[in-house]
């Protein structure tokens, strides 16, 4: 017995230096190798090892917050966690397999309705990642034509507030993006200078009380609960910089506020930009920062993406899973 057990332990040890990829190949190959390589100890390690790495994860593929601290010898509903299934839905990889395993048909039902005259497809985005990061993320989508095109400029208001900037998304869907900002740009350079936090505009709180405890709710100004009566979706910039102080709880409250279902379809779709100010800063992984906001609470699709200021690396990726949620919901 414990020959065999020395021996699985070896087995282990040598497929932990395999790709989760080369395992599940592995595992094709014969009954013996699936049993061996599904090994809940090997894929627990594979899932703690690379999920800060990867920069994106979605409603549908956030792990659960408890694997992180549950001992390995712990059950739950009797059985040991599936971590293999956990990885393969988690991955980016697993999920872009899953997306490019979908019916043909969507891709021709949507150059179908792209023949069709659509109104732009209009998104408010807000969030401290606009106002706190060193690197301004919209004046850098303003001045970089060959990442995304500016189609038009603002030339009304929706009470009080510019009517959005027009964007162009792979030279061909057009969708509106509204900024909201908690405050004036003098406030907002003011507080970068003195590393402060500056009074936040859009929003006004309200005493709810939950239990025994009183609870944060927020509700926003009027200007704003316009703007959230007519878009078809939200983009929130987190600031995802490790070496700065962040209030999670109190920017999920802003959230809540600003997707509330009391201000339109409560289906619609919510994109986070995990943001830094430029490649060099150290981050906190996306899969955390989901887990910091509580985004499993939310009941609409969203989606969270690592994303730079400096140079707009992963927004592309975030606004085309944006435009295809908004679309759907809109067919």
């Amino acid at each position: 017995a414990a020959l065999n057990g020395f021996q699985i332990d070896v087995q282990l040890n040598i497929m932990s230096f395999l790709s989760p990829q080369d395992l599940c190949r592995l595992g094709c190959t014969s009954c013996y190798w699936r049993a061996a390589v599904q090994d809940p100890l090997l894929w627990r390690y594979f899932l703690l090892r690379d999920l800060p790495s990867w920069t994106s994860v979605d409603w549908k593929s956030l792990p659960d917050e408890e694997i992180f601290n549950k001992a390995f010898s712990e059950v739950s509903d009797n059985a040991l966690y599936d971590y293999m299934a956990v990885y393969k839905r988690s991955c980016p990889q697993g999920r872009r397999s899953l997306k490019s395993s979908r019916p043909r048909y969507g891709a021709v039902t949507s150059f179908l309705q792209s023949l069709v005259t659509q109104a732009e497809p209009r998104f408010a985005m807000f969030g401290p990642g606009l106002e706190e990061l060193d690197n301004s993320l919209v004046q850098k989508m303003m001045t970089c034509p060959e990442i995304l095109l500016v189609a038009g400029l603002p030339h009304r208001q929706i009470h009080g507030i510019g009517s959005g900037v027009s964007f162009q998304f792979n030279n061909n869907q057009k969708f509106n993006i509204v900024t909201l900002y908690s405050t004036t740009s003098v406030e907002r350079r003011r507080a970068r200078e003195e590393q402060a936090v500056a009074v936040n505009k859009m929003f006004y709180q309200e005493s709810s009380t939950v239990g025994n405890q009183q609870a944060m709710h927020y509700s926003v100004i009027a200007q704003v609960r316009k703007v959230c009566e007519v878009v078809d979706g939200f983009i929130y910039v987190a600031n995802a910089e490790a070496l700065r102080e962040h209030d999670r709880q109190e920017e999920l409250a802003r959230i809540l506020a600003m997707i509330d279902p009391a201000l339109g379809p409560p289906n619609r779709p919510l994109l986070v930009l995990s943001c830094v100010s430029h490649v060099g800063v150290q981050r906190i992984p996306c899969v955390y920062v989901a887990h910091q906001l509580q985004l499993n609470l939310l009941h609409q699709p969203w989606m969270m993406q690592d994303t730079v200021a400096a140079t707009l690396d992963g927004l592309l990726n975030g606004i085309e899973w944006l435009l295809e949620e908004a679309n759907c919901k809109s067919a």
